[in-house]
């Protein structure tokens, strides 16, 4: 790593105790910091987190803020998940206190070259493959961010000549100051997250913030089949290069050909990586069929736009399972491809009556409470033939710690059903 003594007995607190909150914490503790750990929620993820700080010497408070553990510190880091609103960081402003997200810490202290994927949709399965085609290759790639594990916890792994598939968000973007890496892609952007930004145009802007430190030696990827980012490219100081999809590629493989291309790897090896790429786990992911009823785990669908393709790109009749914490999202957007596929939907959540009112009319549709409720009843519609997928189109924050616990709920509702079926 980097920089590393610059962080040697500064007072520096962690706000929010998730998986980068955690991370952060323990790899600043290593770099001997004085660390603290503030978080206002006291749940049973937190409570987890709690016992995994590498030392007592790491105060943590949770289930609330308090002045205290913001005021005399050097440097406050926030996780994702933590709002402009949050009162710690409200504190931070007052008492002049520099603000940053894990990936600008992870930035500072990362000795490898940073390919950094944002976007609407698609960043997991883009920012998988990049690694993926750097491993085929030959040349050592960590695969983080937003995305297994936090940027943060994957330092200690990295050296000079190395590279980061890094995916990252929206959220993330907002507090960093030196982040610069040297690919960034920009897939695409819809409506997105409109609980935490008054309008479209601040979450362009906040994705925008991606190339904001890039130079002309570095490279800023996008997709030219969106004006707005045919638009957003005029902006930059890097090498702009578009994407599209064509005959043999979708625009997620498009964007990797292109990442390809800069660092030297073929384009022929590239598609023998598309080949054999098994897809990742929580996104369109086929995990059990029972009396000829397939169940698609694509809990990492969050926005109408990566339901509709899970839908296009399922050939069986569909029950659908959506909902989860809105995020500003038009819902009715499914309806087209909807109408043709889905039997049913079955709604959970805190915005299943806001997804309920836009599909009123024009989609069958039924209330659950949980998670097993909703396979349970998803199966009883389902005939077979059919498909039971979840594709939520929400955020997971209402029922979940996040949408990889979602999509583990999911698959085990499915595998209660399967063990009540061989039981008969």
């Amino acid at each position: 790593m980097k920089n590393t003594e610059y962080f040697k007995d500064k007072k520096i607190t962690i706000v929010g105790l998730a998986r980068s909150g955690l991370a952060c914490a323990n790899l600043l503790y290593d770099l001997g910091a004085r660390v603290y750990v503030s978080d206002n929620q006291d749940n049973r993820l937190t409570a987890a987190n709690l016992k995994k700080l590498k030392s007592e010497k790491i105060k943590a408070e949770l289930g609330k803020h308090t002045p205290g553990f913001i005021k005399d510190k050097d440097l406050i880091v926030v996780s994702p998940g933590v709002s402009n609103e949050s009162e710690a960081v409200i504190w931070a402003g007052e008492f002049n206190i520099p603000v940053i997200s894990e990936i600008e810490l992870g930035f500072l202290l990362c000795p490898a070259q940073i390919i950094a994927i944002t976007g609407s949709s698609g960043k997991t399965t883009v920012t998988t493959l990049i690694g993926e085609i750097l491993k085929a290759k030959q040349v050592k790639a960590v695969v983080c961010g937003n995305i297994g594990n936090p940027f943060c916890a994957e330092l200690d792994k990295l050296r000079p000549g190395d590279y980061v598939s890094l995916e990252v968000s929206s959220f993330q973007l907002e507090r960093i100051d030196k982040f610069r890496p040297k690919i960034a892609l920009i897939l695409n952007l819809t409506r997105n997250h409109l609980d935490r930004y008054s309008d479209m145009q601040e979450y362009i802007n906040a994705k925008k913030r991606i190339f904001m430190n890039q130079e002309n030696s570095d490279y800023l990827i996008l997709n030219g089949e969106d004006e707005e980012l045919i638009k957003i490219g005029r902006e930059a100081r890097s090498k702009v290069i578009y994407f599209s999809k064509g005959e043999q590629l979708n625009p997620n493989q498009a964007a990797v050909v292109e990442v390809g291309s800069i660092l030297g790897i073929e384009k022929e090896l590239c598609l023998k990586v598309f080949a054999d790429f098994k897809g990742i786990e929580h996104r369109m992911e086929e995990i059990a069929e029972l009396n000829n009823v397939k169940f698609i785990n694509d809990s990492k669908a969050t926005t109408a736009e990566s339901a509709i393709w899970a839908i296009e790109n399922i050939k069986r009749p569909i029950v659908l399972i959506a909902g989860g914490r809105h995020k500003g999202i038009d819902y009715s957007m499914i309806l087209k491809s909807a109408r043709k596929k889905v039997k049913k939907v079955v709604l959970i959540g805190e915005a299943k009556e806001l997804i309920a009112d836009a599909l009123e009319g024009s989609l069958a549709f039924e209330r659950a409470d949980t998670m097993q409720e909703a396979v349970s009843r998803a199966f009883s519609i389902a005939s077979p033939g059919d498909c039971v997928l979840l594709s939520p189109m929400c955020s997971s924050f209402d029922m979940f710690s996040d949408y990889e616990e979602r999509g583990r709920v999911f698959k085990e509702a499915v595998s209660s059903l399967e063990l009540k079926m061989d039981c008969r």
